[in-house]
């Protein structure tokens, strides 16, 4: 059994630390739990023989280990069997190895570059207003459904051009799909992730079609130029196109609704660093920097081993698996002065909400380009932004938002 609820001696903690039998509590507020593993087990071996990071400095070094793979094929056959959930979650970008991981990352990259990111922003601005507008007379709002988790599904159905009224189910058949990546997904879970992503492939095959005999500029719409290639001539398969444009519609969703949602329940948090922000909006490029590390939108990622290594100065085997803790990284004292410390003018902030290396984030500017202009545009909109009710978390472990978030604008 993982360490009891009514624990609070951060050694036995660490000690009884299961992510199979995590206490109730640990969804609300982890960082405890974090502190005690990264103080006094910062690799810790699990029951079923997985390892477990939460130091920064060996998080790094497994982001950048050669030996360390992202395929999950192994993984995930016990986990998903032959179902939707495995077929799509072994052929996205995220889940792959070199070189097939180069490939489709070059391909997808030259899709959301700066040039693109730029030419994106008038677009959300004025997307990012018009929520604003409609939230403004309204006595209390949920920031979630009514803001965070809208504006990522808007831009990256404008980047595929998904027309407006498809939009509808996006959200949930993204929740349903990342939902099954839980440590432990039961069944109903698993059942909801398949069915969504049959619905989910099935519309954008016809998607794919339609796009294919009537293709757009491909230096605006992203699935125009994914379909078309690079000039060399490198190209998706059809099943490869139609798997990462889920991918991006889901990583694009849940990273970005997260980290909205997450920095402005932080800044209603924090009074202080609310109007520090307001008085001086050159800091909301820093303030989303310090909303990534301190409440990472990704809590958990994982590699296994494809050779033994070294990890925090003891040997594993090949064919190790490794949870990699994000949320206890980017609040390791060793690398973050006052690490419990929300900050938003905090410098430098080398966090590693977006992963490192080779399989950095794809998505990562889009992200903090919506968030910087979201979170910047609200707080100057508005005097004061206060809670309206107690916030409700989304209890998972790998992914870290809120359900709802009740709020009042004055």
């Amino acid at each position: 059994m993982g360490a009891s609820p009514a624990s609070t001696d951060p050694r036995a903690i660490a000690a009884g630390f299961e992510l199979a039998a995590l206490p109730d509590a640990f969804y609300e507020d982890p960082y405890p739990t974090f502190a005690a593993l990264t103080e006094h087990e910062p690799v810790r071996v699990l029951r079923d023989g997985s390892l477990i990071l939460s130091a920064y400095a060996d998080v790094v070094a497994m982001y950048r280990n050669p030996v360390a793979s992202s395929d999950k094929k192994v993984e995930f056959k016990p986990k998903f069997g032959d179902s939707a959930l495995y077929a799509h979650h072994t052929t996205s970008m995220v889940f792959s190895d070199p070189p097939r991981h180069t490939r489709l990352r070059r391909l997808v990259m030259g899709a959301v570059n700066q040039k693109a990111i730029a030419r994106m922003e008038p677009s959300v601005v004025a997307l990012v207003d018009v929520l604003l507008d409609q939230m403004s007379d309204k006595p209390e709002v949920d920031l979630i459904d009514e803001f965070a988790a809208r504006i990522p599904v808007e831009v990256i159905g404008n980047l595929l051009a998904i027309p407006h009224g498809d939009r509808g189910p996006l959200r949930a058949w993204s929740l349903a799909i990342l939902a099954a990546l839980e440590p432990v997904p039961s069944a109903q879970m698993l059942e909801r992730g398949n069915r969504s992503l049959v619905d989910f492939k099935a519309y954008l095959e016809g998607l794919v079609a339609d796009r294919r005999a009537r293709p757009l500029d491909p230096e605006v719409d992203v699935l125009t130029r994914l379909i078309q290639g690079e000039p060399d001539g490198e190209r998706l398969s059809e099943e490869e196109l139609v798997q990462n444009c889920i991918f991006l519609l889901n990583a694009g969703h849940e990273t970005t609704a997260n980290l909205i949602g997450n920095g402005l329940e932080l800044l209603m948090r924090h009074p202080d660093e609310q109007r520090r922000l307001r008085d001086d909006p050159t800091l909301v490029a820093s303030a989303v920097e310090e909303m990534l590390r301190f409440e990472s939108p990704i809590q958990l990622n994982n590699r296994r081993l494809l050779a033994p290594s070294e990890i925090g100065g003891r040997r594993f085997d090949a064919g190790t698996l490794v949870n990699i803790s994000i949320g206890a990284a980017n609040r390791d004292p060793a690398q973050f002065p006052d690490p419990q410390r929300f900050d938003v003018g905090r410098k430098p902030n080398r966090h590693v909400a977006f992963g490192q290396g080779d399989h950095a984030c794809v998505g990562m500017n889009v992200a903090r380009m919506e968030g910087r202009i979201a979170l910047g545009r609200l707080v100057a909109r508005f005097e004061r932004l206060e809670y309206a009710g107690p916030a409700q978390r989304d209890h998972r472990v790998r992914f870290r938002g809120f359900r709802s978030l009740p709020a009042r604008l004055r």
